[in-house]
Parts: structure tokens; C-alpha cells; sequence
């Protein structure tokens, strides 16, 4: 039977293949910090060709875990992955909702996101997530500075820039996205230092496109590169860009819909001030780009901080503070891919520590691992055999799916 959250489906699947996997493990790497048993699975059941879902308990640290595991075989032509999002960079939707909108037949949720913004009165939170993301092959938005990001401390070596996702090759990786791009005006070329982020880099100018939706842009000048807590700019500025020629300017960041032939550009200190030397009717011309290492473009990508490094626990993971959490692993050279969320049942709300996830990825086999977005964001949905719409198999912490900004959406077709 399918575990759900309170409020959600229940239902005994009479077509998928499920069986009881009592005493048994996996094999794969031990345990890197030996505070978590290997996983003991319970519950099996094929979701589709290539799509598998797993139920597992373990003990750790702070108690009992209970968690949800979905693994994917891209070596199955049938089988895809794509970035779900709510419609817009700065929108949020459930997991299962998002899923059910797109076809897909699972999912989970995906990066971190601008929350909340107790320490700046009267701005409101966007709910664009921290890192980059690739939907469709198309960039939607770079990553925000070191210290605007929202989440647990980072690891050593490791950035908002980071990400998981697919490749035009179809093989998964973990990879680096950085922004290149420039805005060109008659009077000189300045370096772009935002792509649709909720905080654009001190000094700079950022990019925002229809695809940001409607949120107020105030927020991308708060805060600094190192503390996201700091006061807003005093100094801003904004101009409207249609078909490379100025149509607009205004002192403060604005809001609501970006038509689809405009660029709105937001500065802030030093952008600002070379933002008000353009009047309307200039030529502007703005480019940009998502650019990464990776043998082969990213199709698909979302942010989400590296855990495992080949086979390999990373450094300085947090082995105190336990959560419900959520996770991704790459096996298999990068065609086979694991998706993972943790229970947020009153029972298993302990959750584990960052350190006893990467544990937990390497005994499934993971050579590589990220950690997402947990808490009362970690959701794990899927269809049962039959069904149009998917099915939350985890208790979400807070009694409910939280909307949140994207996740990673896994497709199939016969």
C-alpha cells in the first residue's frame, strides 16, 4: 500500500508489481561517517519501464528514518527528465501539481528558494529558487552570490553555481553553471550580474525576462554578496528595454508582467549609476548565457549542493543537525539516476544529518550525490499503474505539499 501524507491518496495498487523486501540491503560503498545503518527496503513497486519506487527505513543518529526512493534508468529510451517549474522563476507550485500539469509520471522537489525576508520590512519573498536552472534545453535563471543563498552551510568547495541535471547526451551529471553575458550601449559594454535571480550581485546590473513572472524585482537589490540579512540599495535603478531600443526608466525596481519582446534591467551602487547614463530611445543591446564544463550542454539542470564527489563523501559535511531532506545520485557512469526524499512523519521528523545522507547515496551506490531543498519542501510523488495523476508517497513535514519554485520531473512514453 502506498504511504501518503495526511489529505492525500490512498490507494492498494493492483497492477504494479510490489513486493515485501524484508532484510536486504544494497550493495555499494560503506558508510563514510558509520552514524547511519545501510537502508532496509520494504516495499517495491515498478512505476513504469525504467522507473522504479522504493521504500526504505534505517537507523541514524537522531532516530529511526523513513524514505522514498525513486531510481531511474536513462539507458530506457522511454525515459526522460526535465525541470518542473510553477510557469515563472519567481512562482510556486506543489510537486504532485507540477507533475500532473507536465505528465510526468514522478518527481521531486528541487532547490533551495527565497523563502522568506523577515530581516527586510515590506519586501516580498519571490520564490526564486538559489541556483541555476535548464528547462527544455533553454536557461531560465543563473545562480544568486555565495551569500544570498538560503539552506544549510556549504561545503567546502562547493557554490551556488552548482547543479544536477541531464545532458543533451542523455547522461546525468553534476556540473557548474556561470553566467556570461553583457549589456552593449553606445556609450560602453557592461558585464551582466543577474539572469532572473532574487539577488543580483553588488555593484551590478541584472537581466529579467518574461520568464521571471511577476514578482517585485525590489528584492534583487537587498542584501549583500556576503550577508543576505543587509539592507536594500539606497541606490537603483531600472530601465525597460524593447527590441534593443530604451523605452523606460525609473528609480526604483518595479513589478508585475514582462512582456514578451522586453528585457527589464535592475542596477544597483555602481550599476545603478551607469544605468541612468542611458535615455530612452538608446540602443541596448543585452546577451547571456549559462556556460559550463560539461562534455555536452546541460538539457536539463537545476541547483542543488554536491555531497558526493566521486564515490566519495565531500569534506566538512555537517555530521551534527539532522532534517528531512532530499536528495539526487548519479550510478552507472551517469544512466542511472536516484531520487530521494525523506518522511516527514511525526515518527521519522529527525530526519539526517547532511553527513548520513552522502552515507546514505553511497550505499545505494551513488558515485555522485546532491543534496536539495528539505524540510517542509521534501515531496516525493508518483503514479501507480493506471492512474493519470501522481500520488505523494511521503508525509511532507509540515501536513501538506509546500509549494515551492521547481523539481525534477521524470517522463516516460511506451
Amino acid at each position: 500500500m502506498t504511504r501518503c501524507g495526511r489529505g492525500f491518496r490512498t490507494r492498494v495498487a493492483t497492477v504494479l508489481v510490489w513486493t515485501a523486501l524484508v532484510g536486504t540491503g544494497v550493495a555499494g560503498a560503506g558508510p563514510a561517517h558509520g552514524a547511519a545503518d545501510a537502508p532496509h527496503f520494504t516495499v517495491r513497486a515498478v512505476i513504469s519501464p525504467g522507473v522504479e519506487y522504493r521504500a526504505f527505513t534505517l537507523a541514524a543518529s537522531h532516530g529511526t528514518a523513513y524514505g522514498h526512493l525513486l531510481t531511474v534508468d536513462l539507458r530506457h529510451p522511454g525515459v526522460r527528465l526535465d525541470l518542473l517549474t510553477a510557469g515563472a522563476v519567481g512562482a510556486r507550485e506543489p510537486v504532485s501539481r507540477m507533475a500532473d500539469e507536465r505528465g510526468a509520471v514522478a518527481a521531486v522537489n528541487g532547490d533551495f528558494f527565497n523563502i522568506s525576508e523577515t530581516q527586510h520590512p515590506g519586501v516580498q519573498a519571490t520564490g526564486a529558487s538559489v541556483g541555476p536552472a535548464i528547462a527544455g534545453g533553454t536557461p531560465l535563471k543563473a545562480a544568486v552570490p555565495l551569500g544570498q543563498r538560503f539552506g544549510p552551510a556549504l561545503p567546502r568547495g562547493t557554490t551556488t553555481e552548482d547543479v544536477v541535471g541531464l545532458g543533451t547526451d542523455r547522461v546525468a551529471r553534476i556540473g557548474r553553471l556561470t553566467l556570461r553575458g553583457e549589456v552593449s550601449a553606445e556609450r560602453g559594454t557592461l558585464p551582466l550580474r543577474g539572469f532572473n535571480q532574487y539577488a543580483v550581485a553588488e555593484g551590478g546590473v541584472g537581466a529579467y525576462t518574461p520568464g521571471w513572472g511577476t514578482a517585485s524585482r525590489v528584492r534583487a537589490t537587498c542584501g549583500t554578496d556576503t550577508d543576505r540579512a543587509a539592507p536594500c540599495s539606497a541606490q537603483t535603478y531600472e530601465v525597460t528595454v524593447r527590441r534593443n531600443r530604451v523605452t523606460q526608466v525609473a528609480a526604483t525596481p518595479g513589478n508585475g508582467t514582462i512582456a514578451a519582446d522586453r528585457v527589464v534591467l535592475v542596477g544597483r551602487e555602481a550599476g545603478a549609476r551607469a544605468l541612468r547614463a542611458l535615455r530612452v530611445g538608446d540602443t541596448v543591446r543585452v546577451g547571456y548565457r549559462l556556460e559550463g564544463a560539461a562534455p555536452a550542454p546541460f538539457a536539463f539542470a537545476v541547483g542543488g549542493f554536491p555531497i558526493v564527489r566521486d564515490d566519495r563523501p565531500l569534506d566538512g559535511l555537517d555530521a551534527v543537525n539532522a532534517a528531512v531532506r532530499t536528495a539526487a545520485g548519479i550510478d552507472d557512469g551517469g544512466h542511472r539516476l536516484y531520487l530521494l526524499a525523506l518522511d516527514g512523519g511525526a515518527d521519522y521528523r529527525p530526519g539526517l544529518t547532511v553527513g548520513e545522507l552522502a552515507d546514505v547515496m553511497l550505499e545505494l551506490g551513488a558515485d555522485d550525490a546532491v543534496n536539495l531543498d528539505g524540510g517542509g519542501s521534501s515531496t516525493l510523488a508518483a503514479r501507480e499503474a493506471g492512474e493519470g495523476s501522481t500520488t505523494v508517497r511521503n508525509h511532507p513535514s509540515g501536513g501538506s505539499e509546500r509549494p515551492v519554485p521547481n523539481g525534477i520531473g521524470v517522463f516516460t512514453r511506451p
